[in-house]
């Protein structure tokens, strides 16, 4: 796509220069500004409301999506690939023919052995589906018949940082825009009060050490920074200079702020750089998000019978299942992308009890809001996603006994839910050998996940493109395929 009003194109030669000159305190700015919070048109003729694209390329049916993202890949082996047979395998080596001579990592690449571990969890089936699903997660398992259970999500990515990178932006190399960017600067803002793009983070109760989320896995990349999400904060100031400063009122901010806008107005008139209207509309809604966001967060209003469908942890800012109900109160106020963040699921040893921990932080509040979105009749157009970047080996790391095993990164295959917002409901999809090693049957390659993501949005991934340094980019880079077979 030919965007006519791409930003790198509206500033002079002088100011390039001069910006690259003073890039370090641009950044300076840049934090103190908080660009990443808002929508702003980058020119007078650029209309951010509706996006790059207008409109969607067909109707769609989700109007919003709220990824649940479970950082440092969950085992599928203990959660939802039920393997019967693995019990009878205890200690036995992984079969070369199972293997095949594929990569591991170099954290069992040196061990003599690669010793079978079967879960130690007890499955069964839910639902009219039938859907196997571990003791781990009795509260999700009663909402299997809502969900579509993918078991064969794969990627080329066997470490941590790559593999988020890959799922989140399209590329194992940091520096492309992430999906909720795409659909930011696709669509365009959905909410006036409150950014289209938020990031929640979740505290963990794994007394372990989890890998690092960087800001540019929802940053936008080579897009326009009003793209970008905005991650709130659990503790103190959901906006880090949101409030104002003791002594300022209502009035002098917003006398203070349309002075600004005519200042900053000259100077985009001289030096024709797109950011000064970015920065323009942020200071607009920093001022709107003054009054949005401590109702968003102020949970009061909200029903003793809500509160307890999530848990005694909805109290607690920063959990899961609090930042579940926020994602809920968001989507209700038109935030086009909410991405829950939650780390400490790279257990490569001391699983049984670690994901024992996980699960509950997750488990109650994960199937909470999807019973609050169904009761309120927004699942319906709400694409709720949830999975991590690869999953786990069938092969123990370090030491096996019967009570306590460690796993691998495996990305050949991991399982992804979704629900709502298009996907048919009540359906487990594709098939994993006896090993839960490679995929025997419908494989769902990350490309092919985020095609499909696209597509319930109304939007055909192979037409939402920028042109960047003389190529077409887009959020699936030259792949992917839309997976029909989990579509309503």
């Amino acid at each position: 796509m030919n965007n006519l009003f791409d930003p790198h194109l509206l500033q002079t030669r002088r100011h390039f220069f001069g910006r690259t000159a003073t890039g370090i305190g641009t950044a300076a700015l840049a934090s103190t500004l908080n660009p990443s919070l808002f929508g702003a048109p980058t020119s007078a003729t650029d209309t951010t409301d509706h996006g790059v694209l207008g409109q969607p390329h067909f109707p769609a049916k989700a109007k919003r999506v709220i990824y649940l993202f479970m950082s440092g890949a969950p085992s599928q082996l203990d959660m939802y690939d039920y393997k019967p047979n693995m019990a009878e395998m205890f200690d036995k080596d992984l079969p070369d023919s199972v293997r095949k001579g594929q990569r591991i990592t170099t954290m069992t690449s040196g061990q003599k052995r690669l010793p079978i571990a079967p879960t130690m969890f007890n499955f069964k089936q839910h639902g009219q589906s039938g859907a196997w699903v571990s003791e781990l997660l009795p509260h999700t398992a009663k909402m299997v018949d809502d969900m579509a259970i993918i078991k064969t999500v794969n990627t080329e990515a066997i470490n941590h940082d790559p593999a988020i990178t890959y799922i989140q932006t399209g590329a194992q190399l940091p520096g492309r825009p992430s999906m909720g960017a795409w659909l930011s600067y696709g669509l365009g803002e959905s909410s006036r009060n409150l950014p289209s793009f938020v990031v929640l983070h979740s505290s963990w109760s794994a007394k372990r050490d989890a890998q690092a989320l960087y800001a540019r896995l929802w940053g936008a990349g080579w897009l326009p920074s009003r793209f970008q999400g905005v991650s709130l904060r659990s503790q103190g100031d959901p906006v880090l200079y949101l409030s104002n400063p003791p002594g300022v009122s209502p009035d002098v901010r917003r006398n203070m702020l349309d002075t600004l806008a005519k200042l900053n107005e000259q100077q985009f008139a001289a030096v024709g750089d797109p950011e000064i209207n970015a920065r323009i509309a942020q200071y607009e809604m920093a001022y709107k998000m003054q009054t949005s966001v401590p109702e968003l967060t102020d949970i009061s209003g909200e029903t003793q019978a809500t509160l307890d469908m999530y848990g005694p942890d909805v109290h607690k800012p920063g959990t899961f299942a609090a930042n579940c109900l926020l994602a809920r109160r968001l989507a209700e106020r038109n935030v086009r992308f909410v991405q829950v963040f939650i780390r400490g699921w790279d257990q490569h040893g001391n699983l049984p009890k670690d994901i024992r921990s996980q699960c509950g932080d997750v488990d109650q509040g994960s199937a909470a809001l999807l019973k609050d979105l169904k009761q309120r009749g927004m699942l319906d157009d709400t694409l709720v996603i949830w999975g991590g970047e690869f999953g786990r080996t069938v092969y123990c790391q370090g030491t096996l006994t019967k009570t306590n095993y460690g796993r691998d990164h495996h990305p050949r295959c991991f399982t992804v839910w979704m629900a709502g917002g298009g996907v048919k409901p009540g359906i487990v999809y594709g098939e994993t050998d006896d090993f839960s090693y490679n995929v025997v049957e419908n494989p769902v390659h990350i490309h092919d996940l985020n095609a499909t993501i696209l597509h319930c949005l109304g939007i055909n991934h192979e037409r939402l493109t920028h042109r960047f340094q003389g190529r077409d980019f887009r959020l699936t880079d030259i792949h992917g395929r839309v997976v029909h077979e989990i579509l309503a």
